[in-house]
């Protein structure tokens, strides 16, 4: 039989005494990795003798997938919706930084803001995968601004747009590209949506309703024609009534198409959404929950001012308001704060809490079969954790990029 060292001479990676994330259970199991990928260990005993060039000690810890956060607007001084000259600088910090919560890959957001801020900032960040260097981008997601003036939160009014027709015409006129882009939120109330909707799926770009006063046959109207995802559930929509569910009744819907699933981000930072809420959503809909932190500049800097794309935002305490209101703009969480306040809240098992941070969203975006989990093949993104879901190490590809100082 042949040896796979005839596939592929890199050096083989043993993770041992530790907890694996695998099939939705947390199994007391070796993970071997190769050339980044995670691999077979039935090949290596039969082709190889089980044969390690390196074993790495977990000393027990929890490994899960590398966590993804498909939206998160900035973050230690950087803001995305900031045009500059170069913003590719930025990503990089915030790419940086965020491997010291566990995050693997993102989806840098830009809020509704001039025609000019996408034209400047798109072209400057391509997709690519992570490494010692930070975090990996998926693609951006632009929230905005074809969303409802009723429930635009912290988006700028003067700068929210509408469709005109059902062509790619206001995307391209707004956005100026839709290369790089991996997720569009808009309202589905608005006219011509559907079309547009189609659109961009059939360009392969994921579909959220989000900062909306949509009905719910509106919205499953959207889904039919392609959308997936629910930005912040319950924040900046129509509450949930008992005769018309709104957006929030697409988590329990019967006119979801047969195969689909419908994604929803839940802001699990204690503030965005009370414990209840979570527990509401999460027991209608566990497989659907995706954990984000919709972190803005502020997050891991002191409280005071700061910006969020057009609009300047002022932290107090834990809170981010729109200076002089008391208008939620995103939050000040880190991914890992939000993976252990929502298993808390929820009450659920570990397992579901990492899976809402990794396999959730990865499943989403169509990248399950590389991202969000452990799956021989699946890229070696990891996160190893302690029993209180604290980062201890995070890897990239199978090599350590972050590990906390003991």
């Amino acid at each position: 039989m042949p040896s796979n060292k005839s596939v592929s001479d890199a050096p083989i990676i043993q993770f041992t005494n530790c907890r694996i994330l695998r099939e939705h259970k947390l199994q007391r199991e070796d993970l071997w990795v190769r050339d980044g990928k995670i691999l077979d260990p039935e090949k290596l005993f039969f082709d190889e003798q089980g044969y390690a060039d390196r074993c790495l000690d977990c000393a027990g810890a929890i490994v899960a997938p590398g966590f993804i956060d498909v939206q998160i607007n900035g973050g230690y001084g950087v803001d995305f919706s900031q045009p500059c000259e170069d913003v590719s600088t930025g990503v990089s910090l915030v790419a940086k930084k965020i491997l010291e919560h566990g995050v693997t890959s993102f989806c840098p957001t830009l809020v509704t803001s001039p025609p000019a801020v996408y034209h400047q900032v798109l072209p400057q960040i391509n997709v690519h995968n992570g490494g010692p260097e930070g975090a990996g981008v998926l693609g951006f997601h632009l929230e905005g601004p074809f969303i409802s003036s009723e429930k635009r939160g912290a988006h700028p009014e003067r700068f929210l747009r509408t469709f005109r027709s059902g062509g790619t015409d206001d995307l391209m006129e707004t956005y100026g590209s839709l290369d790089n882009v991996a997720m569009v939120t808009l309202a589905p109330e608005l006219p011509h949506s559907q079309s547009v909707v189609s659109t961009l799926r059939q360009k392969g770009v994921t579909v959220s309703l989000g900062h909306s006063v949509a009905n719910l046959s509106q919205a499953e109207d959207a889904v039919r024609h392609g959308a997936s995802f629910i930005t912040h559930l319950f924040n900046a929509m129509l509450p949930f009534h008992h005769r018309d569910p709104g957006i929030v009744g697409l988590l329990t819907s019967d006119q979801i198409p047969a195969g689909r699933t419908v994604f929803y981000g839940m802001i699990a930072d204690g503030i965005h959404t009370n414990p209840a809420a979570l527990r509401i959503a999460h027991r209608a809909h566990p497989s659907g929950l995706v954990l984000v932190t919709d972190a803005i500049t502020a997050m891991g800097l002191p409280p005071g001012r700061h910006t969020l794309g057009q609009q300047v935002v002022q932290i107090q305490g834990l809170h981010a308001y729109v200076a002089g209101t008391k208008t939620l703009s995103g939050s000040i969480a880190t991914m890992d704060m939000c993976v252990r306040h929502f298993k808390q809240a929820a009450g659920c098992s570990v397992e579901d809490a990492l899976e809402a941070a990794a396999l959730h969203p990865a499943r989403l975006l169509g990248i399950s079969h590389r991202k969000g989990s452990l799956h021989y093949g699946a890229d070696a993104d990891l996160v190893l954790l302690d029993d209180g879901l604290r980062v201890r190490t995070t890897y990239i590809s199978g090599e350590e990029v972050w590990r906390a100082e003991l």
